[in-house]
């Protein structure tokens, strides 16, 4: 039977400890694209790094909605939507973040990208205010990037006037970011599968054309470390990862979910630690635990009166 349309969850019936676990995964899976990104762009341009990793994505998304027996809407409102999301949340925001991270440090990439949750909150606070925003979470979104600051070490801020234009298009992406949390909101009828396969296929439908005519792909020799890499983050952190995203705006909210962005980075700092051998020190520890804290102050739901 195909169906479109998915139960609407209630907030009575949310089981946030289970959310909170899918947010730390989603955080996972997000945390480790900036070294697959990495390494991908080192044979690969931005702009056919990022179709590639959208292909693959709406490939394994589709199979999953053809395996669950749901089907694609087929109006043009919704499709609309889809394409405005995937530049939002995808072929806008990554081809930036990819371009980026050519000329910036990784460090400094992971700082300025961090910063969604602060553009989710002044947006929602000015602009949409769809969602309540108390004062505790304003204190959870600035102690969440001060806690990310200390993980990532304030000496890598020196370099922040250092390479400006690829600076303010990593920047740029996390505000892409956080108007995509707020965006995804309208998408609460479809089940989270078919939003994120929409969201990849019109991505597709934009960037495979762009990476022909800006990189001619065939003029291209990536090396197997690049395809590996960009095949990987296509599969669990894009197919996977939306999942997650979508399920997780209609359960925590557009703030709550981009708070893992706090979480990405640190355990961003823990791959680098066990994987490169990255030396642990208090500061991060310390810097971890503020970041969690922040992340907490933003999600706890508001007591009843």
């Amino acid at each position: 039977m195909f169906i479109t349309e998915a139960k609407p969850i209630s907030a009575s019936t949310i089981n946030r400890p289970r959310e909170y676990l899918l947010l730390v995964l989603l955080a996972s899976l997000w945390g480790s694209s900036y070294l697959l990104i990495r390494i991908g762009v080192e044979t690969i341009p931005p702009t056919s790094l990022v179709a590639l990793r959208v292909s693959v994505a709406a490939f394994v998304l589709l199979t999953v909605i053809w395996w669950q027996g749901y089907r694609l809407p087929t109006d043009f409102s919704t499709w609309r939507s889809f394409v405005i999301q995937s530049f939002f949340n995808s072929f806008g925001a990554w081809v930036l973040l990819a371009w980026g991270q050519q000329y910036v440090e990784s460090g400094l990439a992971t700082v300025l990208n961090s910063t969604s949750p602060i553009f989710v909150f002044f947006l929602t606070w000015l602009v949409t205010k769809h969602e309540t925003v108390t004062a505790r979470k304003i204190s959870g979104a600035f102690i969440g990037l001060a806690g990310v600051v200390m993980i990532i070490g304030v000496d890598v801020l020196q370099n922040l006037g250092q390479q400006v234009i690829a600076q303010v298009a990593i920047l740029a992406s996390a505000m892409l970011y956080g108007y995509a949390a707020i965006y995804g909101k309208r998408f609460a009828a479809l089940p989270s599968t078919v939003t994120a396969a929409g969201v990849m296929i019109s991505a597709t439908l934009v960037l495979v054309p762009a990476s022909l005519i800006i990189d001619r792909p065939w003029t291209l020799s990536p090396s197997a470390s690049s395809l590996v890499a960009v095949v990987t983050l296509g599969t669990f952190g894009t197919a996977l990862a939306l999942l997650l995203y979508f399920r997780l705006i209609n359960t925590l909210g557009s703030l709550g979910t981009a708070s893992q962005s706090y979480l990405r980075m640190g355990i961003g700092v823990m791959l680098g630690i066990v994987i490169l051998g990255e030396q642990f020190s208090l500061i991060v520890g310390l810097g971890l635990v503020i970041a969690i804290c922040g992340v907490a102050l933003i999600n706890i739901p508001a007591k009843r009166r």
